[in-house]
């Protein structure tokens, strides 16, 4: 029995094929054009001369643009002018380089009158995420907003500037910024100015002058960041109430960990660990404000005089409460050495000193409950006089103080 093999002509055959390509070519160009009511179609940067060029081709009433992979150089700053944006790369692989050496930002969101803009006029609702941008030492800013409120900056890089690295000014209504990675600023990591109802979170700080200032603004939650090796202070906070700075990591700052001044009330500081930093907590004028729960490990020594003789005090200790700040409660710290068992070898100590708390004229100051190690004082009181001070249900170990237990 013979079998017919039925094989198509060349005819079907191209018939298949166009019919295939047409269809997929129909497909493409459906989803380039939205048609959902409200939609707008996504912005692709690679598709546009230059990054400014993409970032102007968004609507009025906002958009996405995504920026691919890839080294983009800019000698201006970037200037975003519109609000309801997400600007979006490709994580470290997509990197905006600022060669300007006059001082200007690398990335600007403002709105178009700037300062001038009415209060029902603002920026809302602006995202900046997944890409790095970086500097040069005479650059300004790397991320400046201007009155910018629901401000969202997540996954970004942000070094080697001039400025500070990212600027937030009068940024009032819940800023936010996590997961970012904020390094090596000449100035201030991430500077605050006005702003309320702050998130910072999940935050990677290194060797910036100051990590973080908030200064005049509300509601600061500080928490889950990492804050490593700056060269002046590590968190400082200003005319600032109602703030909680817990659960982080403040490492190695040449000067202080956490410092509160210029009329700060309602805030705790607790769950922290401050190892190695040239001062620990400075209250130099907060009232109402808790101290709990945290490791203060060692203090830098300070640098030794001319003839070689070590000065005999640090002018803060791990924590010191100056005489303009009062009602302050700190219980369940520990202030410690590096102690780490019976007959163990601690760790080297040549420019580290275990210190305790340093009271300089305050008022009413609970100091409950705390565990004091290894110091060469655990509390010390300083001119001018202290007042209204309870010192109860402290563990001293080594430590003496100038207030009986």
């Amino acid at each position: 029995m013979s079998i017919r093999v039925l094989v198509p002509s060349a005819v079907v055959l191209l018939s298949l094929v166009w019919f295939g390509v047409a269809s997929d070519s129909t497909q493409t160009q459906s989803a380039a054009k939205p048609i959902l009511p409200g939609a707008r179609p996504e912005i692709d940067a690679a598709k546009f001369p230059s990054l400014q060029a993409a970032l102007d081709a968004l609507p009025k009433d906002g958009g996405v643009v995504r920026i691919p992979p890839g080294t983009f150089e800019i000698s201006q700053p970037l200037v975003l002018s519109r609000g309801d944006v997400l600007i979006q790369g490709s994580g470290a692989a997509t990197h905006i380089k600022n060669m300007n050496a006059d001082g200007q930002p690398a990335l600007v969101v403002r709105h178009p009158d700037g300062e001038k803009v009415k209060a029902d006029d603002k920026l809302w609702r602006v995202m900046l995420s997944n890409f790095r941008i970086t500097g040069n030492e005479k650059s300004g800013h790397g991320i400046e907003a201007l009155l910018v409120n629901e401000i969202f900056i997540q996954g970004v890089t942000v070094s080697y500037h001039g400025g500070d690295g990212i600027k937030l000014d009068r940024c009032y209504e819940d800023p936010r910024v996590s997961d970012c990675l904020i390094t090596y600023n000449k100035q201030t990591g991430l500077n605050l100015p006005g702003c309320h109802d702050i998130v910072v979170c999940g935050n990677q700080f290194e060797e910036n002058r100051d990590a973080l200032h908030v200064f005049d603004g509300f509601n600061l939650c500080f928490t889950g960041n990492c804050v490593d090796d700056h060269l002046g202070d590590g968190v400082v906070i200003e005319n600032t109430y109602g703030s909680v700075v817990s659960g982080n990591m403040i490492e190695e700052c040449d000067g202080r960990a956490i410092v509160l001044a210029r009329d700060c009330y309602g805030i705790t500081l607790s769950a922290n660990v401050i190892a190695h930093n040239g001062g620990g907590i400075d209250l130099v004028d907060a009232h109402g404000c808790a101290v709990s729960a945290n490791t203060f490990v060692l203090l830098k020594m300070p640098p030794k005089a001319k003839d070689g003789t070590q000065p005999p005090q640090l002018d803060t200790r791990c924590l010191r409460i100056a005489k303009d700040s009062s009602r302050i409660t700190v219980t369940g710290n520990c202030f410690c050495d590096s102690y780490i068992g019976e007959g163990a070898i601690k760790r080297k100590v040549d420019d580290q000193l275990a210190g305790g708390i340093a009271l300089e004229g305050t008022r009413h100051v609970n100091i409950t409950g705390n565990t004091f190690s290894s110091l060469p004082k655990s509390v010390e009181l300083r001119q001018p006089k202290n007042d209204n001070v309870l010192f109860s249900d402290n563990l001293l170990i080594e430590a003496p103080s100038d207030l009986a237990p």
